[in-house]
């Protein structure tokens, strides 16, 4: 934990830069690192020995790399493994309905608990390249669809908070379809 930004540090509010390509063995251990990390803060024995907050996302940025890499690692809604290296990702295309977690987001760049709704896409269409440097497209749904777009934020020097409504955190966007993310669809 002691290699995460936390939030003020100015890193995290700048733009990470695109990697060069084909990838150097420095930014592909820097990934495998990172996805190293995000295992180790899921796994109970691991993340009590070094006092490992859970994480399922990292960008390069939270590590002080300001290059548009991040990874990601959870389970599907179906108990499948969900694990991704992303190098230059973009969103090319995503649904008009919407999504947010009841209990807000998290971040491992941010030690207090953040109150209020974080409006997301449903579903996002990416497209980047994996470790091994090809092009990759792939489309997200749900909470990996969150997960992206949290890591895209980060790449953009954007905090999750930044998307909560400032009035009144627990207000919605008006005329969009959007719904708890652990609702069921009618």
């Amino acid at each position: 934990m002691d290699d995460i930004l936390r939030e003020g540090d100015p890193v995290l509010r700048s733009v990470a830069e695109p990697v060069k390509l084909p990838l150097s063995s420095e930014d592909r251990e820097t990934l495998e690192c990172m996805m190293q990390f995000l295992k180790n803060s899921q796994d109970p024995e691991m993340s009590a020995k070094y006092k490992l907050r859970s994480g399922v996302g990292l960008s390069a940025n939270q590590i002080g790399v300001l290059k548009r890499m991040f990874v990601m690692f959870s389970n599907d809604e179906k108990g499948r493994i969900v694990e991704h290296a992303w190098v230059n990702p973009k969103i090319i295309s995503h649904s008009l309905s919407m999504v947010y977690l009841p209990e807000s987001e998290g971040c491992l760049s941010v030690d207090r608990p953040v109150q209020g709704f974080v409006p997301r896409y449903e579903s996002v269409k990416v497209k980047g390249y994996n470790q091994d440097g090809k092009e990759v497209t792939m489309k997200f749904k749900g909470y990996q669809a969150i997960i992206i777009q949290h890591e895209m934020d980060h790449l953009d020097g954007v905090m999750f908070y930044d998307r909560i409504n400032e009035e009144n955190p627990f207000k919605l966007p008006q005329g969009v379809d959007i719904r708890s993310l652990y609702d069921q669809k009618k």
